[in-house]
């Protein structure tokens, strides 16, 4: 398990080297999961997304950079890919809490992370990346991606996803979100809550919320996926690599200018 998260050499053994390396982090998709402090099955959620990619064949790094994750190792800043712990020959973790700030150039951005995390693993293509919506910001300036909110059953939950949602949309221009919604499958509150989010973000930022799903906090990540989570993760993986920034039209610009 451990060769396919073993830490690379320090310089390409040749030209061919460098280029499967180039070529293995140009495939990689991030799939950013903006945390909620409200969410207590949050954990439960990412292994559930992390279930979902596997069971579709990806190699999956989970990147657990959020306040309240893992500290990572000292080594993290001089050597990250040694710092990747292998669950699995299929999944690796990355305790990164506080990373992203560490990458921050002198223009805000932090996506400098995005790359050593590319570099640190070149043979994932699935990276789960949890983190507050401000360093998803920092990391996402120039980035095109459609990131996934957490929420649960209860209105704090909702109003923590809606205020990451309407700070990405400002800073980022990310106009198009998922919602993942640790709650029973059973609820019937589960759809009206989407709904609201979803009027709120259009309402009020001018955002779209593409998709959401119900992840059972009871259920174990080895149950097969839901249809909705299924169907979700597959549109997140099939995103355009578009790295242009998102243009706001007339009416998200107007609503931007004003909320």
């Amino acid at each position: 398990m451990r060769d396919f998260y073993a830490p690379s050499s320090p310089m390409p053994l040749d030209q061919a080297s460098g280029l499967r390396r180039l070529f293995a982090g140009a495939r990689q998709r991030v799939l950013p999961i903006a945390a909620n402090p409200h969410v207590a099955f949050s954990g439960v959620v990412l292994d559930h997304v992390t279930a979902a990619l596997v069971a579709r064949g990806h190699r999956v790094l989970v990147v657990d950079a959020a306040d309240r994750s893992p500290a990572p190792p000292e080594m993290s800043i001089i050597d990250l890919a040694g710092c990747i712990e292998p669950l699995s020959a299929q999944v690796g973790y990355l305790a990164a809490r506080g990373l992203p700030v560490a990458y921050v150039d002198t223009r805000g951005s932090a996506s400098g992370f995005l790359d050593a995390i590319a570099e640190a693993a070149p043979q994932a293509d699935a990276v789960l990346l949890h983190a507050n919506a401000t360093d998803l910001a920092r990391m996402f300036m120039r980035r095109a991606a459609r990131p996934m909110l957490l929420g649960g059953d209860h209105p704090e939950s909702i109003k923590h996803a809606y205020a990451a949602c309407k700070l990405l949309a400002q800073r980022c221009r990310l106009m198009t979100f998922d919602l993942l919604l640790a709650a029973d499958p059973a609820s019937r509150r589960a759809p009206q809550i989407a709904e609201r989010l979803a009027s709120c973000a259009d309402g009020f930022v001018g955002a779209v919320l593409h998709d959401w799903a119900v992840i059972d906090p009871a259920s174990g990540p080895r149950d097969a996926p839901a249809v909705a989570l299924d169907r979700l993760v597959a549109a997140q993986m099939a995103l355009a690599d578009d790295a242009a920034p998102f243009v706001a039209g007339p009416r998200a610009a107007a609503a931007l200018r004003t909320n």
